[in-house]
């Protein structure tokens, strides 16, 4: 799926979705809290929840996501183009999370 793929998939499931910046690339913002975005034709995800953010750094290649400034961010994790697949399902888990702990 593509970035524009997964925010309108967001968008509709999710009412407070919407689209923006950070760090200079396309996110999803919920809430007006990012949540994930592209990054150089992979996908980065904010992944509160310590169990899903450990699942997504067992896939070949994932890393914690530093946007240039030599600190890798804790619960950001880039997930690389060959993993795609599975870049749906943790957007929502993303936003789920991300409802929840702004609830």
């Amino acid at each position: 799926m593509t970035f524009e793929e997964i925010g309108d998939e967001l968008m509709s499931n999710f009412a407070e979705a919407a689209k923006g910046k950070m760090f200079g690339m396309p996110v999803w913002k919920l809430k007006g809290k990012a949540i994930g975005g592209e990054w150089h034709g992979d996908m980065v995800f904010k992944l509160i929840n310590e169990d899903d953010r450990s699942e997504a750094l067992k896939l070949d290649g994932a890393e914690l996501f530093d946007p240039g400034m030599g600190r890798p961010m804790k619960e950001w994790v880039v997930v690389p183009a060959k993993h795609s697949r599975e870049w749906l399902s943790l957007a929502e888990k993303a936003a789920s999370t991300m409802k929840h702990s702004l609830s």
